[in-house]
């Protein structure tokens, strides 16, 4: 039975239908709108339908009137447009730290920032998109208690974890606790790592590989070192997020990977011309197997030139490689 001057409820309900419903090629007239709010036991007439669309333009949201027999109202402008919407359902899809449940409850949410009619195109997306994903759903909280513990200036203790042949995630130094005072977090090559000081050191953790993380009350320390420490040049000089010692290093290049070395080191680094076919290029990375294998997977057309112990080091790596394929 209709509710009687139940105008409160009215436009909520009417806001709510257009905000799912409609869109530029799916419109609701006032008569639909009455019959849709009577179904709600709202009752209502033409007059409340002008009324209400007034209130929801006076209140930002862009209720417009298509005009003709077809006619009716819409909403124009949402906060995301469809495009937007894919990106993000595209990043929590390829997101290998974010679970499968995890994964469709966030894209579920996501389809609610449009009308059914697009968020049916945001379904198609997924499907389309079958990608690796982590079974362990904790890494989503685990993210959530490193920004409080930021939030907080607190340090945190955790048990840091490798992977054993039995595909199980085993504590490393016999699970004692690393203490940590947490600074950033940042997402590279599909999983999240802490940047944090440890040992009067800034160190890395991989999310995934941090057991039982706890905040404790002890302000974090390290702030001298983060005064002026800048991520973006933290994660072009570090290899895939594995350790090593610092060097600056001097690589000859063929011009074709121009892209490539800036890409991997940003557009601000000084690229010298050799002669017509090269150039050479002064960059600071952290030396380790991720980096020789960078250099490796480049092939001939680039070349380590200094310093000398690091192109030792790398004739070792490959070395040791051509060890395993000999007969």
């Amino acid at each position: 039975m209709p509710i009687a001057n139940n105008h409160k409820l009215a436009l909520l309900y009417m806001m709510r239908e257009l905000l799912q419903k409609t869109d530029d090629d799916h419109t609701l007239n006032a008569s639909q709108l009455i019959e849709i709010l009577g179904s709600y036991g709202c009752q209502a007439d033409r007059r409340t339908i002008y009324s209400n669309v007034e209130i929801l333009q006076d209140f930002g949201i862009d209720v417009i009137k298509a005009e003709g027999n077809a006619g009716g109202y819409y909403i124009g402008s949402r906060d995301f447009e469809l495009p937007e919407l894919k990106l993000l359902v595209d990043a929590v899809q390829s997101s290998k730290f974010i679970t499968p449940k995890k994964t469709q409850e966030l894209i579920g949410k996501i389809e609610h920032l449009t009308n059914e009619q697009k968020a049916r195109e945001l379904n198609r997306t997924v499907v389309i998109l079958g990608r690796m994903k982590a079974g362990n759903e904790t890494i989503y909280y685990n993210v959530d208690g490193l920004h409080e513990a930021m939030n907080a200036d607190r340090q945190i203790t955790f048990q840091y974890a490798e992977w054993s042949p039995k595909k199980k995630l085993v504590p490393k130094r016999d699970g004692a606790l690393y203490r940590v005072s947490p600074w950033a977090l940042t997402w590279d090559d599909e999983n999240y790592y802490l940047i944090g000081y440890e040992d009067e050191r800034i160190k890395h953790f991989r999310v995934d590989k941090m057991l039982a993380i706890c905040m404790t009350e002890e302000k974090r320390i390290g702030q001298e070192a983060f005064k002026d420490f800048n991520l973006a040049s933290f994660a072009k000089k570090t290899f895939g997020m594995f350790g090593g010692h610092e060097e600056s290093v001097t690589l000859r290049c063929k011009n074709e990977l121009t892209g490539v070395v800036l890409d991997r080191f940003g557009t601000d680094i000084m690229l010298i011309p050799e002669d017509k076919e090269h150039f050479t290029v002064r960059v600071t990375v952290v030396i380790s197997p991720q980096f020789f294998g960078w250099v490796t997977g480049i092939g001939a057309g680039l070349e380590i030139i200094s310093p000398a112990t690091v192109r030792d080091e790398f004739s070792a790596y490959l070395s040791g490689i051509l060890q395993v394929y000999k007969a």
